[in-house]
This record gives C-alpha cells, sequence and structure tokens, in this order.
C-alpha cells in the first residue's frame, strides 16, 4: 500500500463532506409510523425483539444466597428466543446442571441448593434476543460476589507520642467489595468523640491534630461495616503513651484550657492529608466530590475552602467533618477549577491547592427510538452522546459490527454517517435490530433500536357501525380509528354521497377522528370512513343522532327557614323527549337517603319539620345518558330564639362562617381532591370558595392563593406542582365579605417530576468585545419540580453549521469566552433536576460583546439655517464598521456665543439622535436660540461605544424674536398715577429696539379698549396716568426686536403702595361703606355673614391713602351646645345630692319620732348657713349657743356696712369662705355673721322640732337697692325644709 498524500486525502474529506450535503439537501424523511397497541395488531404483527428488563452492569451478589439472579427479559413477536455469552464466550446452559433459564424468558436462575460455590460463576454476561427479524442485545453485566475479608493478623506495638504533636492512627480496612464503612471505637465499644482536634478521614485513619495527655487514657479500634453481607470486623486496638514534661492533673482540665494550665510548646499548622502544596483529583460528571484537608498544629487550626477565580457554588457545596471536608452531591463541567484549603491559627496559616477535572461518561443527547417504515419510505437512526473525552460511537446490527456484515442487496440503501444511519427506499425483509454504543475511558451507554420495514392493508380498530348520542350545539367528535402500512389515506362521507367532509362545519384529523364544530339537528345521519392505501382499503360505519340538552329550568335557591318548619327545593327540568333521565338528590356532596321523613316528586324536594341536621348543601341532579346538569342551593335552620320571623328579618346579613373537617381524598401525582364542610352564611348566601396553600420548604407560613370555585360546590380537584409539601385552607365570600380561614387540612406531599417549565427571558448579551453573557430568568421554586435543579444551555453561532455546544449549570448566568466581536448565536435552554430534563426552548438569537465603531461620519455640514433650527447633512459609515448594534448618529453640538454684545451664554453641551440608513442621510437640529454662533461634531454609536468625532462645523442662527421681560412690577403711588418698572429679557435673540405697553380696562369678565405705550430700549421704567382712578385695568409689556414683538409678561389690577393683595384667596367679594366725616369712631358694620373670614381697611379721601389690612372673623350663627342635663355625671351628681337630703331628712324624722332633742342640729344648722353664705358670697361668721334645752340663739355678728366694706376689699377677695364647723361636743364654733341679717325680722328662731319660725327671704340692703340690680332668693334651709 502506498501512502496517502495531504492533497489525496483533503480531497477525498472534501468529496464526502460534497456528497454529505448533497444527501442532506435531497433528503426527503417520512413520518414513522406509530403502531397501535390494538391486541388483534400486535398479534398480527411482526415485530423484532425489544429488550425490557435485564440486570445492572455491576451486579454484586450476597454469597449467602442459594440462588443468583441474572435478569434478561425481551418482547417481539415471533417470541425472541435467548442465549448468554461469558466472558465473550457461548455460555452452554445445558451443560450446567446448576443454571436454568425460566420459560418464555432469558433470565438465568443459578442454584447452590446442592453445593457449589458462588464465586465460580464470577464474570462479565451478556443476554442475546433473537427472531427471525433481528437480534436485540443487553448491556454487559459484570457479576461479583460480595467479599468480606477479615483483618490480617497483626499484633500492634504501643504508640508513644508526645503531647500536643499530631499523630494519625491508620487503619488500612481489608478490600471489601462494595468497600466497608469504617468507623473507631474503644475496647468497651464506645464511639471515639470526634472533634476539630480529632476526625477521621476519608481513607478511615484516625487524626490527631494535636494529642492531650487524656488522649491515652483509652485505647483505639478500627472498625469495618460491609453492610451487604451485615458483617462487621474488627481491628486491634491501638493503645497511646502520651509523653509530657509536666506531671497532669485531672482535675485541673477544662475546655478553654486543655492542658491544665502546663506549658506547652504551640506549633503552626502543617496539613496531615494532602500532602504537600498541591495536588490532582479527577471525578466524574453527576458524581460526588469530596475534598479533604487535615491540619495538624497547636492551637488546633481551623480550615477554609476557596475556589480561585470565583465563588463556590452556595447552592451545591456542603461542609462536613468539622469544615474539613468539601462535597459536592452532583458535579458538573462548570465545578471544575482549583480548590484552595487554608489552615490557620494564631501562629500562622498554610495553604493547599486542588485541582479538580471533571470528566465525564457517556450519557444520551439523543438516545435511538424504534423505526417502524413501510416499503420505498425513508428514515433515520441518531444515537448522540457527549462524555469527556468525547465518545466514540459505533454502530451494530444484529449484535454485530456493521462494517464487518458483508455486504447484501438492502444494505444498499443503508448508509452510515457518524451518529446516524439514513435508509432509502426501505424493502420487506431488510428488518433488523441496530445497536448503538457510546463509549470512552470512563463507561459506555448502550441502546437497541429496531428498524421494522411494514406492509399492512388498512384495518378499521373500532366498533362497527357505531350509534353516537350527542347534545345539540355541542363540539362533536366521531373516532375511527384505523392502521396500515403504508399509511393510509382516510375520507369521511355523510350518507354514502357527497366528497369526502373536510372544511366549514367539519374538520377531519389525519388520526382518523371527525369534528363536528357544532352539532345540529341536520347533522344527524351516517358517516362512512374510508381508509385506503396501495394494499387495499377497509370502511366503517357512525350513526349520529343530535338530541336536546337537559336542562334545570328552575333551580333550587336559598332557604332560611325556623326550626320546626318546613323547607321546599324546586328542580324543574326540560330534556329530550327520547331521552329518559333520572333526578337525584344529594346534600353536601352525598348521595340523599329520602327514607320516611323526606318526600320527593318529579319537581321538588320537600323537608317537613327540620332542625339543625338538615342543614347543609342540597344539590339536584338530573341525567340522561349522554349528558347532566346540577343545580344546588343551601338551607340555614334559625335558632329558637328567632321564632318571630319578623325579628329575624331584621337581622343584618354577615359574613360567613369557616368552612370546617378539611379532607384529602384522591391523591394522585399533580393532584388531589379536597373536601370541606361550609360553615353557616349568616344570612347571605356564599358565592365564592377561596383555597389557599402553604408550603413548608421555600416560604413557610405565607398562604398563597390557589383557586377559586362556586359557592355551590364544596368537593373540588386541586391540580398541584410537584416535589411540594402542601397543606390547604379555604375561605367563604358571600356579599358581606370574607369568613376567617378555616383550619388547615392534612399536608399532602407530591412526587416530584422532571421541571415542566421552560426558563423565560433568555438573552445573550456581550459584556466585551470578546465574550457574551447568556441570562436567563430562574424557574419559580413551585417550577422546580424536583431537587438539584440545573439549566442545560445550548450555543452556537448562527448559521455556520456548527454542533452545539452545551454546558449544565445551577446558576443563572453563563459566560461564553473567546468569541468574535458582535456576531450572532443561536441560543436555546433546558431546565433538568434529579428527575430527568423539561422541554427545551426556542432558539433565540443572541450577540457577543461590541466594541469600538472604526470609522466616523464624514462631511458633517449643515443648511437652511434659521433662528430656531437647522438642517444638518454627512457622509455615513458603513454598519459593518460598527462593530455592534447600531443605535444612532449622535450629534453633539453646543452655544458657542450670542451675537448680542456683553450677552454671557452657556457652553453645555447637548445631544440629540438620529437613525437613519439611507445613502444620503440628513436631520433637523430644533431648539436653538437665534442669533447665537454654535459649534457641533458628530459620531456614531453602538449600544456601549461612540467612533471618533467627525468634523466641527461652526454656524450662526438668525435674529428672533425676545423672550419676555425678565420682571414687570406695577406700584401705585397715587389714586391716579403707577408706577411701572421692569427688567430687561434674559435672551433678547437680537438687538432690541424698544418695549410695547398695552393696558385696557378690566370690568369684571369684561374687557375695554387698548391703549398702547412704546418706549426706547434703554428704559426700565415709566409713570402712568390713569383715566379712571377707581379702575382695574391689564397690563401686557414685550420687548421688541426688528423681527417683531416677543414674548408678552401680563399683570392685572394695581394697588396702593401700603395695600396688601388678598386677589389670592377664593371667593373674595368687594363692599365699601361710606362714612360721613362728623362721624367719630367705633363704626357698627352691619350685614356680616356669620362665620366668615374678612380683611378690613379704612381709606382717607382727605389724605388719599389707605390703612394696613386688619383680618377678623365673625362668629358662628349656631354653636352647638351639649345639653347638660343629658350627662351622665351630671345626673348621677343629682342623685348623689338627693340621697343626701333623703338621708338627712330620714335622721330628722327618727330624732322627732323619739322626742329627744337634736344633737346633730349644729350640724344641721352649719350646713344651712353653708348654703345660704354660697348663694350671697358673704363671709358668714354666726355665733351659736346652744342652750341646755335644745334651742339655738343666733346672733349679730356684724353690721351690714362691715360687710360692704368686705366686699370692696381687694384682700378679702382672696380669703376663704369661713363657715361654722361643729366641734365633737356638739357645740358650734363661733362665726362672724348670722343668719338674722338675712331674715325680715331681728330674731330668727327654730322651734322645739327643728322647724323655722317664719320664713327667710334674702335681706335687700338700701346701698344695693340703689345699683344697677336688685335680687332677691329664699333661704335654701327653707326649701330643704319644704321638701320634708
Amino acid at each position: 500500500m502506498r501512502p496517502v498524500g495531504r492533497r489525496e486525502m483533503l480531497g477525498k474529506v472534501g468529496h464526502a463532506a460534497l456528497t454529505l450535503l448533497s444527501l442532506l439537501l435531497l433528503w426527503q424523511e417520512a413520518a414513522a409510523i406509530e403502531v397501535p397497541l390494538d391486541p388483534k395488531i400486535q398479534q398480527d404483527l411482526k415485530q423484532p425483539p425489544t429488550i425490557i428488563k435485564q440486570s445492572v452492569k455491576d451486579y454484586i451478589v450476597d454469597p449467602r444466597d442459594n440462588t443468583i439472579i441474572i435478569e434478561c427479559e425481551a418482547k417481539g413477536n415471533p417470541m425472541p428466543i435467548f442465549l448468554w455469552r461469558r466472558n465473550g464466550r457461548l455460555f452452554n446452559i445445558g451443560k450446567d446442571p446448576r443454571v436454568t433459564m425460566r420459560k418464555r424468558s432469558g433470565t438465568l436462575e443459578v442454584g447452590f441448593h446442592n453445593g457449589g460455590r458462588p464465586e465460580d460463576y464470577e464474570g462479565e454476561y451478556q443476554c442475546f434476543a433473537s427472531n427471525e427479524l433481528g437480534m436485540a442485545l443487553s448491556n454487559k453485566i459484570l457479576l461479583r460476589v460480595s467479599k468480606a475479608p477479615l483483618w490480617p493478623k497483626e499484633v500492634l506495638a504501643p504508640v508513644q507520642v508526645v503531647e500536643g504533636s499530631p499523630l494519625v492512627l491508620t487503619c488500612n480496612p481489608p478490600p471489601g467489595l462494595p468497600p466497608p464503612l469504617i468507623f473507631w471505637m474503644d475496647s468497651n465499644m464506645t464511639p471515639i468523640h470526634q472533634d476539630r482536634r480529632v476526625s477521621m478521614g476519608l481513607n478511615g485513619d484516625l487524626y490527631f491534630s494535636n494529642v492531650l495527655v487524656q488522649d491515652g487514657q483509652k485505647d483505639y479500634s478500627c472498625n469495618a461495616r460491609f453492610n451487604f453481607t451485615y458483617t462487621i470486623q474488627q481491628k486491634n486496638p491501638f493503645n497511646l503513651k502520651v509523653q509530657t514534661t509536666e506531671p497532669y492533673n485531672d482535675t485541673s482540665y477544662n475546655a478553654s484550657d486543655p492542658f491544665g494550665g502546663r506549658k506547652i510548646a504551640e506549633t503552626s499548622p502543617s496539613f496531615l492529608t494532602p500532602e504537600g502544596s498541591g495536588s490532582f483529583k479527577m471525578v466524574l460528571r453527576d458524581e460526588q466530590l469530596l475534598l479533604e484537608c487535615i491540619a495538624a498544629g497547636l492551637p488546633t487550626p481551623s480550615i477554609k475552602w476557596f475556589k480561585r477565580g470565583g465563588d463556590l457554588p452556595a447552592q451545591k457545596v456542603k461542609f462536613q467533618n468539622f469544615n474539613k471536608t468539601l462535597k459536592i452531591l452532583s458535579v458538573s463541567e462548570e465545578d471544575a477549577g482549583e480548590y484552595v484549603c487554608m489552615a490557620d491559627n494564631r501562629l500562622g496559616s498554610i495553604r493547599h491547592s486542588i485541582n479538580v477535572q471533571v470528566k465525564a461518561a457517556p450519557y444520551w443527547l439523543d438516545k435511538p427510538t424504534n423505526l417502524v417504515l413501510a416499503p420505498e419510505e425513508n428514515g433515520r437512526l441518531v444515537c448522540r452522546a457527549n462524555g469527556n473525552p468525547k465518545p466514540n460511537i459505533q454502530w451494530l446490527m444484529n449484535g454485530e459490527p456493521i462494517n464487518k456484515i458483508t455486504e447484501t442487496p438492502t444494505s444498499t440503501n443503508r448508509e452510515v454517517l457518524g451518529d446516524t444511519i439514513l435508509f432509502r427506499g426501505v424493502q420487506i425483509g431488510s428488518s433488523a435490530v441496530y445497536q448503538c454504543n457510546a463509549s470512552n475511558q470512563h463507561g459506555y451507554l448502550l441502546a437497541n433500536a429496531f428498524v421494522s420495514v411494514l406492509d399492512m392493508a388498512p384495518r378499521m380498530l373500532g366498533p362497527k357501525n357505531q350509534l353516537i348520542k350527542v347534545v345539540m350545539n355541542n363540539r362533536t367528535f366521531l373516532n375511527c380509528p384505523f392502521f396500515g402500512s403504508p399509511l393510509p389515506e382516510l375520507r369521511w362521507f355523510k350518507n354514502g354521497q357527497g366528497s369526502g367532509l373536510d372544511g366549514g362545519q367539519y374538520r377531519a384529523y389525519i388520526n382518523g377522528t371527525l369534528e363536528i364544530k357544532r352539532a345540529r339537528k341536520e347533522d344527524e345521519g351516517i358517516y362512512t370512513c374510508v381508509a385506503n392505501n396501495m394494499l387495499g382499503n377497509a370502511e366503517n360505519q357512525v350513526q349520529l343522532e343530535v338530541k336536546e340538552p337537559t336542562r334545570i329550568i328552575q333551580a333550587p335557591t336559598y332557604q332560611s327557614v325556623l326550626r320546626g318548619s318546613k323547607a321546599t327545593f324546586h328542580c324543574k327540568v326540560v330534556s329530550d323527549p327520547s331521552l329518559p333521565i333520572t333526578v337525584n338528590w344529594s346534600k353536601d356532596g352525598e348521595r340523599l337517603d329520602l327514607g320516611w321523613r323526606l318526600k320527593k316528586d318529579e319537581e321538588s324536594l320537600t323537608i317537613p319539620s327540620v332542625s339543625e341536621n338538615d342543614e347543609g348543601i342540597y344539590t339536584c341532579t338530573v341525567k340522561s345518558e349522554i349528558d347532566q346538569d346540577s343545580a344546588s342551593a343551601r338551607l340555614t335552620v334559625s335558632e329558637d330564639t328567632f321564632h318571630n320571623p319578623s325579628v329575624f328579618s331584621t337581622l343584618p346579613p354577615d359574613r360567613p362562617d369557616p368552612p370546617i373537617d378539611l379532607d384529602l381524598s384522591d391523591p394522585l401525582a399533580r393532584s388531589v381532591r379536597l373536601t370541606w364542610i361550609p360553615g353557616n352564611d349568616r344570612r347571605s348566601p356564599v358565592t365564592e370558595f377561596l383555597v389557599q396553600f402553604e408550603e413548608n420548604h421555600w416560604e413557610p407560613g405565607r398562604w398563597r392563593n390557589l383557586s377559586s370555585y362556586p359557592g355551590d360546590l364544596n368537593s373540588v380537584i386541586l391540580q398541584l406542582a410537584p416535589n411540594v409539601n402542601y397543606q390547604f385552607r379555604v375561605i367563604a365570600i358571600n356579599s358581606v365579605g370574607w369568613s376567617q380561614p378555616s383550619q388547615p387540612s392534612p399536608r399532602y406531599k407530591t412526587t416530584a417530576a422532571p421541571p415542566d417549565a421552560i426558563p423565560r427571558d433568555l438573552r445573550g448579551w456581550g459584556s466585551n468585545k470578546d465574550n457574551m453573557e447568556l441570562t436567563w430568568e430562574p424557574l419559580r421554586d413551585l417550577e422546580k419540580n424536583g431537587p438539584n435543579l440545573q439549566y442545560n444551555v445550548w450555543w452556537r453561532r448562527k448559521d455556520s453549521g456548527d454542533d452545539w455546544t452545551n454546558v449544565t449549570t445551577s446558576e443563572t448566568k453563563y459566560v461564553v469566552h473567546h468569541t468574535e466581536t458582535y456576531v450572532p448565536y443561536e441560543i436555546k435552554i433546558q431546565a433538568r433536576n434529579d428527575l430527568g430534563s423539561g422541554p427545551e426552548s426556542n432558539i433565540v438569537i443572541g450577540y457577543s460583546g461590541e466594541d469600538k465603531p472604526t470609522d466616523s461620519p464624514t462631511e458633517l455640514r449643515v443648511s437652511k439655517v434659521g433662528s430656531t433650527r437647522a438642517n444638518i447633512h454627512w457622509k455615513p459609515v458603513d454598519l459593518s464598521s460598527v462593530q455592534g448594534e447600531f443605535k444612532e448618529y449622535r450629534l453633539y453640538y453646543w452655544r458657542e456665543s450670542s451675537l448680542v454684545p456683553g450677552l454671557v451664554v452657556s457652553k453645555e453641551k447637548k445631544t440629540t439622535g438620529f437613525y437613519t440608513t439611507v445613502p444620503e442621510p440628513s436631520g433637523i437640529l430644533k431648539d436653538l436660540v437665534p442669533y447665537s454662533k454654535y459649534k457641533m461634531f458628530m459620531v456614531v454609536a453602538n449600544s456601549r461605544f461612540e467612533s471618533l468625532p467627525s468634523n466641527n462645523v461652526e454656524f450662526t442662527t438668525a435674529e428672533g424674536v425676545p423672550d419676555a421681560p425678565r420682571f414687570f412690577r406695577i406700584n401705585r403711588r397715587s389714586l391716579d398715577t403707577l408706577y411701572l418698572e421692569w427688567g430687561k429679557p434674559l435672551e433678547p435673540n437680537g438687538i432690541l429696539i424698544g418695549y410695547q405697553l398695552v393696558y385696557q380696562r378690566v370690568n369684571g369678565s369684561r374687557l375695554g379698549p387698548q391703549q398702547f405705550e412704546t418706549f426706547r430700549p434703554n428704559m426700565t421704567d415709566f409713570i402712568l396716568r390713569l383715566p379712571d382712578r377707581s379702575a382695574r385695568y391689564k397690563f401686557s409689556l414685550s420687548a421688541l426686536t426688528k423681527v417683531g414683538m416677543g414674548e408678552v409678561y401680563a399683570e392685572e389690577s394695581p394697588l396702593f403702595t401700603n395695600e396688601e393683595n388678598f386677589t389670592d384667596a377664593t371667593d373674595v367679594v368687594n363692599k365699601t361703606v361710606a362714612v360721613e366725616k362728623e362721624k367719630q369712631p367705633p363704626v357698627n358694620l352691619k350685614a356680616l355673614i356669620a362665620g366668615e373670614m374678612y380683611h378690613l381697611r379704612v381709606y382717607s379721601q382727605e389724605l388719599n391713602s389707605v390703612s394696613k389690612s386688619v383680618t377678623f372673623q365673625t362668629k358662628a350663627a349656631h354653636i352647638d351646645q351639649v345639653d347638660i342635663a343629658t350627662q351622665g355625671w351630671f345626673i348621677g351628681l343629682m342623685c348623689a345630692i338627693a340621697l343626701i337630703i333623703l338621708i338627712l331628712l330620714i335622721v330628722c324624722f327618727i330624732k322627732r319620732s323619739r322626742g329627744g332633742k337634736y344633737p346633730s342640729s349644729g350640724f344641721l344648722t352649719g350646713f344651712t348657713k353653708y348654703l345660704v353664705r354660697d348663694k350671697k358670697d358673704l363671709p358668714l361668721d354666726p355665733v351659736d349657743q346652744k342652750d341646755q334645752d335644745g334651742s339655738f340663739d343666733y346672733q349679730n355678728g356684724s353690721s351690714v356696712r362691715d360687710r360692704n366694706e368686705n366686699e370692696n376689699s381687694s384682700d378679702e377677695d382672696n380669703k376663704p369662705l369661713q363657715g361654722s364647723q361643729t366641734s365633737l361636743d356638739g357645740n358650734v364654733k363661733e362665726s362672724d355673721d348670722s343668719l338674722v341679717d338675712y331674715g325680715e325680722g331681728g330674731d330668727g328662731q327654730f322651734n322645739e322640732d327643728g322647724s323655722f319660725i317664719g320664713q327667710y327671704t334674702v335681706k335687700k340692703d338700701k346701698d344695693e337697692t340703689e345699683g344697677n340690680e336688685s335680687s332677691e332668693a329664699t333661704s335654701p334651709v327653707n326649701a330643704i325644709y319644704s321638701l320634708a
């Protein structure tokens, strides 16, 4: 053989690529035939074998089992036959008496009841299932027997270690299958306590960061537990002898000072494992990553973990073994990188780097599936897998490598193109089972997919001559299932006439179903479906009858009745006469047992003598054989306190009571039935039930709305999300409002499932010129459907034909590096969890990063420059030079100066954008300031950058009209003179040539004729004499240039110089009151409005001036006062006074009836005098002397003149009133006043019974009578005794 030259090889590769391209362009693939599961079809249809059950690849068995079972189940028609290979050679089952194969199965059973060793049957097994159409293969099953070897006998010498030093006790467990679980105990079978100082490593060794004396007080034994055989092996124990320089006292130990105050040399950290400053770790995708760092040192070092170039994925990383172990459960490609562990104590720190590489055993991207084709059809099998390194794809046919199979006439219709096999014009007899083997150094995948070439005349799969009854105006489907190969064409006919039914009222589906969009009476008849292909035809008939719907025309209504009375629910029905109907009643969702008490007729249900047990929701359900209708109403029974209907009817409706007794039933993967008992509706029917839910994983304690249902339902099926631990509550709603929530239901957790949702808002954009950031909105908590949510993201350059590149991440962003500048990419995304993958998104177009534009606009110029706008022209750039998304041509312009001499302007830059792609672009620059000099330049901009500027351009705007004067003030110097003052405009917009004043008289809403005044440009004030001093005027002032009059500054209502302006107030009414010259103040203002605010000022005609304003408010016309007689405190006070008086009277009557003297009369007298003094407000000082017979003598203690002098004395006004007080022996202290002064006579006497002789009246002094007023009062003592 001669070596192939490079040019020849390139020619062959180019020829192959051209051939493949031609095939893809000419390829027209038929849809694969789906074989129905109809038993008749399956029985007659020949199919190649399919493996449906097999043992795991790594199969470990227990040596104690009497039987080893190696599974292999397959289906096919004819029934497959099975054979096995062991270690690559045919396994002759018939020659081994211990091995049998199950009937109609390939499962092997190896028995050891009569001796034999399981170890003799270890090896690699593979099952082959074949029939006349092909052969299917199982995976290679590696059978191994579990081993639990004994620990080798060894004598362990005592381990001597210096206190404070590190120590490693090695375990070296015997190699078991599967590996054993390691743990450490002492000789007392007590587990060794582990902490930051003492812990077990991943290899089973026991590590001491530093040794304490008390560590030598026990021994240490390594134990290996073999879970498969349920055995434990124990290693001989280690004995520690801890050497110390100072004696150790147990009583001196404490956790904060484990060395008991003894001086132990401290050491900086050093790693016990791993060794050195760096190490390497390889882990397979989706497996568990365990990184370990254990350090020695005193004090005990602490361990921290980092990842170079990024953060540790918080959602995936877990720290174990007191932070010494980093664990990631399901590793993905993004977890690769350099991990750093740092050990530090107060003496220093040390680091170790672990370079983690993530490889991957093959995993499916597109697993091949069975393919059923008709003769002469095209098809393909696709086998796509990924891994690291990329797996090798090998195709086999019936268990033999496809490239080693001898060529046959049928093989010319097959072509292998890498991971795809193309079939063109297949023929009968080319059926086979194909195997795809994807393998790399880390594992393999094996998948079987058969290609079955089938020819079959059309067959009808449904029942013959079926009668279908439907409800009028309903959407109706007539089914006609069929099968054939090639796939038959099916057509519908009505009553055996006309062409096929499709279009308008009818729609025919490819699966044989005919849809009638709205069934009517005229649609009744016999429908025939006919299926035909090249091998024949078949037909079936369906008779359609259209019936009137069953409806409730009088539904039951809400009933609220008294206990013991009768309740009646009506339910009137209309239906098709040809359909029999049944009417059933239910209460609270359960069928109602009528019994002897309830009465039912055709149109009603009667409940006599209702009680509380009859409360609930009653539902009338009417059914025919094709439809049904139902209606519900609630019955409420009132309490006995409402026997009076008029009273009950006056009770207002209220919010309903919450539902009770929530129950869950009919649990499914994504739904559950919730049932509840409605509460009392409180005289207003419940119109709606709101179901809320709470889950205890993402937002525990937060209740969210799930769905709402009509008020006549109390049992509903809730649609739920997977992998959520739900509990529910229900709220009833009526016209008044919402009830309180019900008590929560029991919890219900749905099973996990792959994600259903697609991540939203997928975008691709560049943050740098050589990258593209892929971002998306993460799935919501209730969309995750299972644990360990991740995202598969694919991208490839648009229109390049490249394979997709993908990554799996748990974040919501991924950065693609080393991209070209601003190129489009196709992007798609898919969510996945531990249960599987969700649907893929649609393809989204993203772009890599942008860079600065390389070209700039040129030949920038202006035309048609006016006073406030100008036309802009420029030469555009090539859009490919923008190096990003073209945003706009951005014009920067600024006002360089004003042409008005001496005017200073702001040079702030402004921008405006122009989006245009025409060959000769132009735009209009607006809002310029007239009579100014401008400069400008232009750039082209993408989303992030601007180009270099274009050429600078200067231009000048034309003169315009000026702005309004800066200010305009009007002051009144006199009644007929105004002083006008104004400021020059801020922007004159040209050369000022003067000012123009326009003023006119204002009378309400009417304006008088305009009058004009013109001023020179250097004038800024003017004195104007008014024609009418009492009128108001409107003034308008504007500046002038040669272009015209500028913006107007308007003012109204001239004011006096010392007058305040109240025109800002609302609803102001001016009133003038004329006052005669001779009239002196004060002046009464009449006809004012009560409760209004007034501003008052006085105008003097003589002085021609106005006074300052005075503000006042009139009193309200009526002030609401509280009637004291209706106040509770006043009534209570009056009752208390009356009670005291009544008690005094009772005491008096009791003493009088006994005939005794009155020892309490002094108190009564003092009380009487106090009342008189309070009435007159005079300092009364009577001297009371008690005779032996119990009578009293009142002496005059002061004259009228003395009292008058006391009244006029200011000092006496501040003295407290003096009253008489009764001593303990019944005597009365002296007083300066006497009741004699208040009587008409000179003496005042009591009878023996204590009553007055005569009646007191208030004494009228001569001086008082001559005053402004005179008063007369009755003594309160007389009033008291008159009551008696």
